[in-house]
């Protein structure tokens, strides 16, 4: 079975591919020497993601289940580059498939387990769906709306029989004496007990009737609690199984258990993840690892918001605690703060030209540590005390302004708010418009279930405003100058694609809706002018923007 690919069959070797920093690190510390062990993403493993795509979309076949795709790029004992492609789980009900790195060995073992198991989970699931669609529940339903609503009519009129009653009660007390007096009372005394014999044989014809779909009810909901206990026994059983026969090689030759590396519990899905598959696939074969990068391929499923096309890292719950184990034994890579370009240093700031790809702060997981703000922190004698003063989305590249200490970060800070900084952007559209300048007023809210993304809304939204101006068009695409007067997450891509801002989407920008196979985010934070905090003169500073 053909697994290993030549670039050719990918990409183009006339293609050109942006050599910038990597948009993101798979890592782990090894268990063995405690040593941080990365993998990078670069422009070059991306840019054959792409092709990748491309050739999803042209089959019919990969557009029917969404799920995760990967590449890994490698080099072989002979110094040559070969590319190992993998899917997450089954694709079409398969867990082999031609030219596709194929399953962690252990599967197999439990083949005949999983079969029976899971045929066993289907007849629980048929059974639950019969269960809870007994005709008996839509009767009790129906037979207990009745029996409400002519209890409650019968309520209200008793209710007015009662009132009835008490203004007689009150007239023969006036008009009447003695045993006339006494006989009268005792017949409205009749007449409520009458009600109340009403009212109880109502409710004992309500009970006898509701009585037999109640008992059937409450058999099937017992049925359904020992099914369902039944399910989670065999799901947890049959996980068992698999992760104590699935078992992992790392680049040292080492083999473990997904049980021993993950003694505390396994999620559902470990190790079927394309990360774990590429890795152990190229562990085996004493293949080098140089890069890899993985995405999402078709519809999103109902638990997952995942975006076609879309790059992600490794999953924090299935993956990112194996990346440890499976990237032992390759070259420790470390940080170096001269991958960050410094534009302009004194003793109390210091400004970049930041990489696409890379965060301009550490994020919260360990998988995100690398970025602008971390490489300074190591590099630089000082590091440990610089904090950012703003910054720029990981995809795109620019101009970032740090400071050294509280006070200088403050003073800077009150600039950025008073709205006393000047930030020039270039961008190039994925289209072409109309309008060559102006100003872009659509106010902007986070969904806080969708995060990041960004969109228009006018009950919620901040105010946001962007002027613009073309100052290029080449084929389709349209360079532009955007320069921000307010400052909210994805402010310029946001304005860019609505329909109501430009409706063109920034090229490279797969989030609001751009899928043209560019190799980055073309959006570049050209220039930045502030007041020196301490010189009190004021400071512009340019980049040439890199594409």
């Amino acid at each position: 079975m053909v697994v290993l690919h030549t670039l050719s069959d990918f990409i183009d070797y006339n293609h050109a591919v942006s050599y910038s920093s990597p948009s993101y690190y798979y890592q782990g510390h090894c268990p063995q020497t405690g040593e941080l062990m990365k993998l990078p993403r670069t422009p070059l493993v991306e840019a054959i993601a792409y092709n990748l795509m491309q050739q999803l979309a042209s089959d019919e076949l990969y557009s029917r289940e969404g799920k995760m795709y990967g590449i890994l790029l490698l080099e072989l004992p002979s110094g040559e580059q070969r590319i190992l492609k993998a899917f997450s789980g089954l694709l079409n009900g398969c867990s082999v498939v031609e030219g596709w790195v194929p399953p962690i060995p252990g599967r197999d073992e439990v083949a005949f387990d999983e079969a029976r198991t899971l045929a066993e989970l289907d007849a629980i699931k048929q059974e639950l769906i019969t269960l809870k669609q007994l005709p008996e529940r839509q009767k009790y339903a129906t037979l207990s709306r009745e029996f409400e609503l002519r209890l409650q009519q019968m309520s209200d009129r008793h209710k007015d029989y009662k009132q009835q009653r008490h203004t007689q009660r009150q007239l023969l007390s006036d008009t009447l004496t003695g045993e006339a007096l006494t006989t009268a009372l005792e017949q409205l005394e009749e007449a409520s007990r009458r009600d109340g014999i009403e009212r109880r044989q109502l409710k004992r014809r309500r009970d006898e009737l509701l009585q037999p779909c109640k008992q059937i009810i409450d058999n099937a909901d017992m049925r359904i609690r020992e099914l369902k206990q039944r399910r989670k026994e065999l799901s947890r059983q049959l996980q068992a199984q698999m992760h104590a026969a699935y078992s992992l090689m790392n680049f040292f030759g080492q083999s473990r258990s997904l049980q021993q590396l993950m003694p505390e519990g396994l999620p559902t899905g470990t190790g079927d993840c394309c990360a774990p598959k590429l890795l152990h696939y190229a562990a085996t074969h004493k293949l080098k690892p140089l890069a890899m990068a993985e995405f999402w391929w078709g519809p999103s499923s109902h638990h997952q918001d995942k975006i076609p096309g879309e790059f992600y890292g490794a999953c924090v719950e299935r993956c990112q605690p194996l990346m440890g184990f499976l990237l032992s034994g390759l070259e420790p890579t470390r940080r170096e703060g001269g991958e960050v370009p410094i534009l302009y240093e004194d003793e109390w700031l210091i400004v970049v030209n930041k990489p696409p790809g890379l965060l301009s702060v550490p994020g919260r997981y360990r998988h995100t540590q690398d970025s602008v703000l971390s490489r300074l922190r190591d590099f630089l004698p000082d590091g440990m005390a610089l904090t950012a003063v703003h910054r720029l989305d990981q995809e795109t590249s620019g101009i970032l302004l740090l400071a050294r200490d509280r006070q200088t970060h403050h003073q800077l800070s009150q600039q950025f708010q008073q709205r006393q900084v000047c930030k020039v952007y270039e961008a190039v559209l994925s289209g072409t418009v109309t309008i060559n300048q102006g100003v872009i007023d659509l106010p902007l809210w986070g969904d806080p279930q969708n995060r990041p993304y960004q969109q228009v809304n006018w009950q919620y939204g901040k105010p946001s405003l962007t002027k613009f101006q073309i100052i290029g068009k080449q084929a389709n695409h349209t360079r532009i100058e955007f320069i921000p007067l307010t400052g909210r997450t994805h402010q310029l891509r946001v304005h860019a694609a609505d329909p109501r801002g430009l409706g063109v989407a920034i090229l490279g920008d797969r989030l609001y809706g751009c899928y043209a196979g560019a190799s980055r985010l073309h959006l570049h934070a050209r220039e930045l002018s502030f007041e020196h905090p301490q010189s009190r003169e004021r400071l512009h500073l340019q980049t040439q923007t890199p594409f």
